[in-house]
């Protein structure tokens, strides 16, 4: 059957989701795409790839995915009635906010780059007066390229060796230090949770600096700087030379709540930050999906 290639950018709570990849017997962002596509009579065997795959629990911002469509509905359907179509049959927390056209072939997984934001305070413990010189040395020690075999969980079929761009402080509107963002080409399983598991110890002053550099220096001798939670962690944006898109990153973020001191009441805080992270996804989708009407 004869079928156009079309390029979508979405966005999803992770906290509702198994991941973005379709499993057996879980939801996943995938799966209740297919759902979707099935129930306007557009799905066709392997018409849907997603570009980055993401964890339990991992928020996105922007995420891409192509889908081909049967060349008659292609021909009637513009990009603005593509994006209606697909919400009218999504669920709420999950939202198709763009959508183009692209050249047969495209694959979505080749993004050029994807930036994500990790919100360090939502780790138990984060301090309230970290220096940003001192964490931004620990940043820059992930720029560049290394061997990340101490910093993700190994995948026999990929390599370990990837390129950091760009790895920085980010801030609240008074200027604390509440997270980092990181640009890469692309990223391992679990590699950015391992990073800011790694910052959160040196920002807590539980590790030294040269303890992380060991990890990257020497891949062959094992050193594990622990698994940070997913639910801190947001897939930011991506650039992809065939969908036109500003590669964002995030401004200062005002309004954000900052962690009370006392572990009972740290547990209540958390859950109002992760609403908090809901809450800058939904204005980031809605200005979204204003802008490209």
């Amino acid at each position: 059957m004869d079928s156009d290639l079309m390029m979508v950018a979405l966005g999803y709570h992770g906290a509702k989701f198994h991941g973005s990849q379709i499993q057996p017997d879980v939801r996943t962002v995938q799966g209740e795409l297919k759902k979707a596509i099935e129930k306007l009579g557009w799905w066709t065997e392997s018409c849907l790839e997603m570009s980055s795959r993401t964890d339990s629990g991992v928020s996105v911002r922007m995420n891409l995915a192509t889908i081909s469509l049967p060349r008659d509905v292609s021909n009637v359907i513009d990009e603005p009635s593509l994006v209606s179509a697909l919400n009218d049959h999504l669920p709420e927390d999950l939202v198709v906010w763009k959508a183009c056209r692209v050249p047969e072939g495209t694959r979505s997984r080749l993004a050029e780059k994807r930036l994500y934001i990790y919100r360090l305070e939502m780790i138990p413990g984060w301090p309230s007066d970290v220096e940003y010189e001192r964490f931004s040395s620990a940043c820059n020690l992930f720029i560049g390229q290394h061997d990340f075999t101490n910093f993700c969980r190994l995948d026999s079929v990929r390599s370990p060796i990837r390129n950091i761009e760009s790895c920085q402080p980010w801030q609240d509107s008074s200027g604390s230090i509440v997270g980092f963002t990181v640009v890469g080409d692309s990223f391992l399983w679990n590699q950015i949770r391992r990073m800011a598991s790694s910052l959160h110890k040196f920002a807590k002053k539980d590790i030294e600096l040269d303890e992380i550099a060991l990890a990257l220096e020497k891949p062959e001798e094992t050193l594990d700087l622990g698994l940070a939670p997913a639910d801190g962690l947001i897939l930011w944006s991506l650039a992809h030379r065939a969908f036109s898109h500003k590669f964002e990153v995030p401004n200062i973020i005002e309004g954000i709540s900052t962690p009370p001191k006392g572990k009972r009441i740290y547990k209540q805080w958390l859950n109002l930050a992760r609403m908090e992270n809901s809450s800058i996804l939904e204005r980031e989708w809605l200005r979204l999906i204003q802008d490209v009407k």
